[in-house]
C-alpha cells in the first residue's frame, strides 16, 4: 500500500511540476528553442487524398523518366521490375486473383500517395532533396509505368488529383483494425477438432516471385549440377547485366553513388594505383566499410573470375 501511495504522490508531483512549468517560462527546462515557421514548413508536407498539402509545380513522364533512371533505376529496376527492393510496376488487377503482385500501381488507391511519398522519403540516399518539378515527373513516369499514365502526360496540382488508380475502390475502413464496430479481421476461435495426426513443414515460393532476382546458385557461386563447384557467369553474361544480376546496382549507381559508391567514383580513386584491381579484389572478397564512408559492405562470394570482370569494368568507368 505504501509504495503504491508513493508512485501516486510522484506522479502528481510531476504533473503539477509540467503545469507549472508550462505556464512560466522562467521555470523551463532550459534547453531547446522554439521552432520557426521555415523548420516546421520542412516537416509539414503531407499530402491528402483530395490533393490538400500539394505544392506547385509540373513534371512530364519525359522528364520523369530521366531523373528515375539516374537516380532511382539502381534500386528498382529500368522498368520498375525491381532489384532487391519492391517491384513499382506491374500486377494491375491481380490483387483477387490467387497469386496477387503487391506494387506501386496495383495497390495504392490515391496518386496523391504516390506524391507524397517519393516527396518526403526519396531517393534513398538524399530523402527530400527533389525539387517539387521533380516529384511530379517521377510520379507521372511511375503511373506511366504501370500504364495509368500516357507517354505525353504532364502532371501538376489539377491533373495529379484528377488520375483515377486502379484500385481507388480497394480500400475500406469498415474492420476490426481500424473501428472498433468494424467486422473483425480474425476470429480467434480454435478448431481442436479433425486435427492432423502428423504435421509436416515445407516451403514454396509463388510463381509470380520465381527467378524474380535470377539465379541465386549463380549468384552465390553455387552452381547445380557440377559438385558444388561454381561455373560462374562472366562467360556468358555483359558486365552491366553481370553487376545486376550479383546485386551489385542495389547499392551502387553507374554514376551517382546509392548507399555505396558510384563505381566511377571508386574509378577516380583507383586511377594511378597500379595494384587497384588486385586490392579491389580482395575488399570486395572480405566486405567492410571505412574507404567510403560507414556503411559496411558484405562479403561478397562470387568465383574470382567473376568477380575479376566486374572489378575491371568498374575501374573503365575512368574512361
Amino acid at each position: 500500500m505504501y509504495r503504491s501511495r508513493s508512485v501516486v504522490v510522484v506522479a502528481v508531483t510531476f504533473a503539477a511540476l509540467a503545469a507549472v512549468a508550462h505556464a512560466d517560462p522562467t521555470l523551463r527546462y532550459g534547453f531547446g528553442k522554439p521552432a520557426t515557421a521555415a523548420e516546421i514548413a520542412g516537416w509539414d508536407i503531407d499530402v491528402r487524398p483530395d490533393g490538400a498539402g500539394l505544392p506547385e509545380g509540373r513534371g512530364s513522364v519525359a522528364y520523369g523518366q530521366a531523373i528515375f533512371d539516374a537516380k532511382c533505376a539502381s534500386c528498382h529496376g529500368t522498368f520498375g521490375e525491381s532489384t532487391d527492393y519492391m517491384a513499382i510496376a506491374g500486377g494491375v488487377g491481380t490483387l483477387q486473383s490467387d497469386q496477387p503482385m503487391r506494387t506501386t500501381g496495383s495497390k495504392l488507391n490515391y496518386a496523391t500517395t504516390l506524391f507524397d511519398y517519393i516527396r518526403r522519403a526519396m531517393p534513398f540516399n538524399a530523402p527530400k532533396s527533389l525539387t517539387s518539378d521533380e516529384v511530379y515527373a517521377l510520379t507521372a513516369y511511375v503511373l506511366n509505368l504501370n500504364d495509368i499514365l500516357p507517354a505525353d502526360a504532364v502532371l501538376d496540382r489539377r491533373s495529379l488529383v484528377a488520375v483515377q488508380m486502379p484500385n481507388r475502390d480497394g480500400f475500406t475502413t469498415r474492420h476490426g483494425f481500424m473501428r472498433a464496430d468494424g467486422k473483425p479481421d480474425t476470429h480467434a476461435k480454435a478448431c481442436m477438432t479433425n486435427c492432423a495426426a502428423e504435421v509436416r513443414l515445407s516451403s514454396e515460393i509463388p510463381d509470380y516471385a520465381r527467378d524474380s532476382h535470377g539465379d541465386v546458385a549463380q549468384q552465390t557461386g553455387r552452381a547445380t549440377g557440377d559438385g558444388g563447384a561454381s561455373a560462374g557467369l562472366s562467360g556468358t553474361l555483359p558486365p552491366a547485366e553481370l553487376a545486376a544480376r550479383a546485386g551489385c546496382l542495389a547499392c551502387h549507381g553507374v554514376t551517382n553513388g546509392v548507399i555505396g559508391p558510384a563505381f566511377a567514383d571508386v574509378a577516380q580513386r583507383y586511377r594511378n594505383d597500379p595494384t587497384a584491381a588486385d586490392r579491389l579484389l580482395r575488399k570486395v572478397q572480405a566486405g567492410g566499410a571505412g574507404s567510403f564512408g560507414t556503411v559496411a559492405m558484405p562479403a561478397q562470394r562470387l568465383p574470382e573470375r567473376d568477380l575479376r570482370t566486374l572489378i575491371d569494368w568498374i575501374l573503365d568507368r575512368l574512361q
